[in-house]
């Protein structure tokens, strides 16, 4: 029986500030699969959540992450921004698909691979991410679970295939088709798709036959396969 993995979109943001602790426990408490996080570094290098590069959207800071120390960071959110660790280490079993946004460099990957390694977390964890990305985590760990985030519909090249070696494609969702879905499943790939919100627009993308939805709404998503057999 097919099922399809409901992934928390930076946890449940409609209900709780994303990319925090509160924010991911209350997706999995919804029902996620998994919570999709991104995780940036500070200027002294440990990786937290965060998906803008400055605290200006959430935090009201027009500062640059990458400009920020650790316990700046803290200071000036009131905690409320997570070191990687801390979301590894709040979530128990809970798996965490890890966003890198932009074009993470070797020293972001080698920094967030190793709190996964120093914390035995590689079953729980899979990164997303641009082509540049996932070659650069694919290099870090050879064993890494990813999903190639793909926004065309123009196949990636088979040597990039080779080379990244996902396990998923990850697709926005206005893209996504029977079609297409079948064509991935026919190359041996699994499909993901971000980041539809509505319930008609998670109906047609279970029927095409994905596998994996990340969502905004954890709550809709979950109600709407558990109500679909086979799903």
């Amino acid at each position: 029986m097919r099922t399809v993995t409901a992934v928390a979109h930076r946890g449940d943001p409609y209900r709780v500030r994303e990319n925090t602790i509160d924010s991911l426990r209350s997706a999995l408490r919804q029902g996620a699969d998994a919570v999709e996080t991104d995780v940036r570094l500070t200027r002294d290098g440990v990786p937290v959540l965060l998906h803008d590069d400055t605290l200006k959207r959430l935090w009201e800071h027009d500062r640059p992450l990458r400009s920020l120390s650790c316990d700046e960071v803290r200071e000036l959110t009131s905690d409320g921004v997570p070191t990687f660790e801390e979301a590894l280490k709040a979530t128990d079993e809970g798996r965490l698909m890890v966003d890198l946004p932009g074009r993470a460099d070797a020293r972001t990957v080698g920094r967030v691979t190793g709190v996964v390694r120093d914390l035995g977390a590689e079953e729980r964890v899979y990164y997303c991410g641009a082509a540049d990305t996932m070659l650069a985590v694919r290099a870090a760990d050879p064993a890494a679970e990813i999903a190639l985030t793909w926004t065309s519909l123009a196949p990636p090249r088979p040597a990039l295939l080779d080379a990244v070696r996902p396990r998923w494609l990850n697709y926005r969702f206005p893209l996504v088709s029977r079609e297409l879905v079948a064509k991935v499943h026919r190359d041996g790939y699994l499909v993901s798709v971000w980041t539809p919100d509505t319930r008609r627009s998670m109906r047609r993308l279970l029927d095409a036959g994905v596998d994996s939805v990340t969502t905004n709404r954890i709550d809709i998503l979950t109600s709407l396969r558990d109500a679909c057999p086979g799903t």
